[in-house]
This record gives C-alpha cells, sequence and structure tokens, in this order.
C-alpha cells in the first residue's frame, strides 16, 4: 500500500509544552453535537503542528479575543474580526492534550490542544 503525504502533512503533533508557532491555515466548520459555528487555526513550528478550534459563542469569545491579541491584533467594539488577518501571524502556545466525554456516545474522547496564547 503507498499512502499520500500531502502538503502540510510531513509534520507529526507538537509535543507537550510551550512553542512559538505561526498559524498556517484556517478552516471553518460548525460543531458536530450542538452546531456552533467555529474555525480551527493551524499552528506549525519546526517540530510539529496543533490544530485548535475557536468556537463563534458567547462563551468562546474571551479565547477568541486572546487569540487575536497574542498576534498584535486589536479588537475594536463595532468591528468585525476577519479569521484571514490571523494567517502568517505568529504567537507562542501552550500544547498539551485535553479529555472529555463525548456528548453524543459519553465515552472519553482526547484531542491535542493548544492554549495560554502569548505575544511570541
Amino acid at each position: 500500500m503507498k499512502i499520500a503525504v500531502d502538503q502540510g502533512q510531513d509534520k507529526g503533533f507538537l509535543p507537550d509544552g510551550r512553542h512559538t508557532v505561526e498559524i498556517t491555515s484556517i478552516e471553518e466548520g460548525t460543531s458536530e453535537h450542538q452546531n456552533v459555528p467555529f474555525f480551527a487555526a493551524r499552528m506549525e513550528s519546526e517540530d510539529g503542528f496543533v490544530t485548535q478550534r475557536f468556537y463563534n459563542s458567547e462563551a468562546g469569545h474571551p479565547i477568541i479575543l486572546q487569540l487575536y491579541s497574542a498576534v498584535g491584533i486589536k479588537p475594536e467594539a463595532g468591528r468585525d474580526l476577519d479569521t484571514k488577518q490571523l494567517v502568517g501571524k505568529r504567537l507562542s502556545v501552550e500544547v498539551s492534550d485535553h479529555s472529555y466525554a463525548d456528548p453524543a456516545t459519553g465515552n472519553e474522547r482526547s484531542v491535542r490542544q493548544a492554549t495560554g496564547f502569548r505575544t511570541a
């Protein structure tokens, strides 16, 4: 069997710890369980990558604002933030695993996540 390796798929996950990364792409979607809009930012360094979802909800806004602040974009009341502005920006993140109960099945799941957004 041959396994194709597409552009950007030649890296593994970032190890646990703090990393300086660049946001290389943004994908948009809606959550599988509650249909909440989100954007997923792929963050890379030479050591690997992590993809983090940011939910466009009242609870998610403080986290989104922390991300924008870390990359040097100051939110202004009455002006929309454009996720395209994030591509190419550098920041420092803390990478770790996060476990949670899957809402659909109740089974425990783990995801690799980025938190603790800071200016690089």
